[in-house]
Order: C-alpha cells, then structure tokens, then sequence
C-alpha cells in the first residue's frame, strides 16, 4: 500500500504521462479504432498472437515465425487506419519502458 505521498506523486506522474504527445495520440488513435468494432477485433487478435509468438517460440523458429506472421498479416497492416493505431501504440509503449528503464536505474535496481 502506498503511504500519501507516494500516492500524491503517483497521481503527479500519471498526470504528467497523460499530457504527452505519445500518450494523446495513442489515446486518439485507440478512441478511432474502437469506433469500429469489427477492425478493433482484428487488431487485439494481432496483438495477442504477435504477444503469443513472441513469448512462446524458441529462439532458433522465432525468426521464422514472425516472418510467416509478418506476411500473414500485410495486407491487414496497410490499413492507414490499422498501421496509425500500431505506431502510436508502440510509441507509447517504448515511452514507458524508457520511463520503468530510467527508474530501475535511478534507484539502483538490478
């Protein structure tokens, strides 16, 4: 449980991520994706499988895999609407692992 001021300084950082350019663009495209239930759909079941083969292929057929997967879903990823929504997702996502990054760091955590 987190004592005031952590909370305080939670709330502070939560702030401060909400009203970066990464985060609002992301949360735009998110919002435009969703206004179409059909292609939202299709975009977690790439989410979910890219996340699966990742996690789950060995390292000598992860290559291999991500390629058949890459190919499987090109046409899918020239939607201008689809590739939007991915690149502002994965730009928010590398903001935050540079923020967890910055934070192991400062606070010596191995």
């Amino acid at each position: 449980m987190l004592d005031s001021h952590m909370e305080a300084a939670v709330e502070w950082f939560v702030g401060a991520v909400k009203n970066t350019e990464t985060y609002r663009k992301y949360r735009y495209q998110l919002e435009r994706i969703k206004e179409k239930p059909e292609m939202y759909e299709k975009i977690n079941e790439f989410r979910r499988r890219n996340y699966e083969i990742q996690n789950t292929a060995q390292v000598d057929e992860l290559f291999e895999k991500m390629e058949a997967f890459e190919r499987e879903y090109e046409k899918f990823r020239e939607d201008p609407m689809v590739n939007d929504f991915l690149r502002a997702e994965l730009a928010f996502c590398r903001l935050m692992q540079e923020v967890d990054t910055s934070i192991a760091y400062e606070l010596d955590f191995e």
